[in-house]
Order: C-alpha cells, then sequence, then structure tokens
C-alpha cells in the first residue's frame, strides 16, 4: 500500500555503540610506571524528521567509562554522561547556504553514576568524597529562536530567550556555607533557575577517507547572573575507521561552567572502538510493515 501510494517514511534515523578499551604494563621498568586498564561504553543515537516544511533534530548521548590503575584502592571513571539534544523547527527561508527556521530546543544533561574526588588522609591512606550521583546535577534548558541547517551534518541554532534549570540533591547543599553553592544551588535548596542566551551547534566531516571529524559546541550566558561568563562546552571526536567493526578513537572535551568550577576542564580520551550498528529500524523494514 506505502509504495502503490509513493509514500516516503520522512524519519531518518542512525545510531552507534561503541566499546573503547585502553590497557599498558609494567614489569621491572627501569623508568617507572603503573600498569592500568580502562574501558568505555558510549552509543549515540541520531534521530531527524523532515516534512512540510518542519525539521526536528534529535540526538540521544551516553557514556560510562571506568580505569582501574595498579595500586590505587578505587576504580576511577573516565567518563559519565547522558544527554540528549532536541531541536524543533519551521522553514521560513530555503537558499543555497540552507535552511532558516523558527526553531524551540531542549536539553538535558545529568550523569549515570557517583562522582567522587580523590585525596589522601592523614595516615597516607586513599580517600575518596562523593561530590555529584544521577540527577545531581542535572540541568534542563529550553529556549526559542533560530535554527539554520545546511544538512543533517552542518547546523547552528540560536536561542536568545533560554530557561535553565538546574536540580540537585539536598544532600549535597545541607551543610553548606552561607557563601557557598552546589552548581550555583544555595544552602538547603535544590534547584536554580536561570534566564539566558544559547548558541549550540554540530558539524562533521570527513577530512581523510575512513577519517570522520566530529565537532560539538554549546555556548550559554546568564542574563540574571554575571552575563559575561560564558559557560561553554566543546567536543571533538576523531573516528579513524579500521573497518565495519573496528575503530579508533580520540576525544577531546573543554567546558567551563561557572557555577561548577571557575577554571576550564579538560578531557582526552584515546583508544581502540569495538562498533556496534543501531540503526535497526529501516526505511524498507518501515514499508514492509505497512
Amino acid at each position: 500500500m506505502a509504495d502503490s501510494l509513493n509514500f516516503e517514511y520522512p524519519w531518518k534515523k542512525n545510531g552507534k555503540a561503541i566499546f573503547l578499551v585502553n590497557q599498558s604494563s609494567f614489569s621491572n621498568w627501569s623508568s617507572g610506571g603503573q600498569s592500568s586498564i580502562s574501558g568505555t561504553i558510549k552509543f549515540d543515537y541520531t534521530l531527524n524528521y523532515s516534512e512540510y516544511g518542519w525539521d526536528w533534530d534529535t540526538k540521544i548521548i551516553g557514556a560510562f567509562g571506568l580505569n582501574k590503575i595498579s595500586g590505587s584502592d578505587f576504580l576511577k571513571k573516565t567518563d559519565d554522561r547522558i544527554e540528549i539534544n532536541s531541536v524543533v523547527g519551521k522553514k521560513f527561508s530555503n537558499n543555497l547556504i540552507g535552511k532558516w527556521s523558527y526553531s524551540s530546543f531542549v536539553n538535558f544533561k545529568t550523569q549515570f553514576a557517583k562522582g567522587y574526588r580523590f585525596s589522601k588522609d592523614s595516615n597516607g591512606n586513599n580517600t575518596r568524597t562523593e561530590k555529584s550521583r544521577f540527577f545531581s546535577p542535572a540541568t534542563t534548558q529550553l529556549g526559542v529562536g533560530l535554527y539554520w541547517k545546511r544538512d543533517d551534518d552542518f547546523w547552528v541554532n540560536f536561542a536568545p530567550i533560554t530557561g535553565k534549570l538546574i536540580l540537585v540533591d539536598r544532600f549535597f547543599t545541607k551543610d553548606l556555607k552561607p557563601n557557598q553553592s552546589f552548581f550555583g544551588v544555595k544552602k538547603n535548596g535544590n534547584s536554580r533557575f536561570e534566564l539566558g542566551a544559547s548558541i549550540r551547534s554540530f558539524y562533521k566531516t570527513e577530512i581523510y577517507e575512513n577519517i570522520i571529524l566530529e565537532n560539538r559546541l554549546s555556548l550559554y550566558s546568564d542574563y540574571l547572573d554575571k552575563p559575561k561568563n560564558i559557560d561553554f562546552d566543546y567536543t571533538l571526536n576523531v573516528t579513524m575507521q579500521v573497518n565495519k567493526f573496528v575503530s579508533a578513537n580520540l576525544i577531546f572535551q573543554f567546558v567551563y561552567d561557572d557555577n561548577e568550577i571557575q577554571r576550564i576542564q579538560i578531557r582526552e580520551v584515546l583508544g581502540i572502538g569495538l562498533n556496534i550498528d543501531l540503526q535497526f529500524i529501516s526505511k524498507s523494514g518501515y514499508k514492509k510493515a505497512l
């Protein structure tokens, strides 16, 4: 029935899961070194809808990684995040450089497991102090503005009116001093609301055969508190595809959050990955189902 009506399925779906592993081992190594092993599981799923002048682009990202170092009492996280980005746009202009749309977007971020700050006690023993957990913090942004899209691999969304809600557990705020805050939330509080402007962009390209470069950038300024202190989150992901199932991945992430720590946070991960294709629902499969 769908074929006879020349029905075109408006959805595009694609995604992948990657298992990254890093390992080093030393034995009687004169220059020193500690054996270690780490593993990270990542998934990245994209949904794109385009019909009747509407574009709806959603990306779901999850990652969790652990590292074990010889002689350490604790496992340490190398990655931990849950992120959902969704942009809906209604086209008002279309030209050679891309489509312009009125837009609305939502962004949600949190983490899977507890995070710790590691140190040593007065006796030199390793200790850890909990500093975050699932839904603490959890950050949601909702904004309206303009959406420019060249294609699924290159777009920019500008939202001059963006509300931001930060949720935390009172476990982290009950013992704060009056001049302290936890991700911007004051003593005995569990939420913080901000109103500001947001810019989000995505760019993906093949810079050489089987080498994919993916860029994600997020900027946010709070109108109500220190608008000049701009929060940013930039991630560069380089994938070098060996074959259908194996790839090498290099990730750089730079984060600045004025409510968290007023310093640039830097993360780098390099590993060999095993790829799993998540595109199990195809256009042809949908037509057959009809």
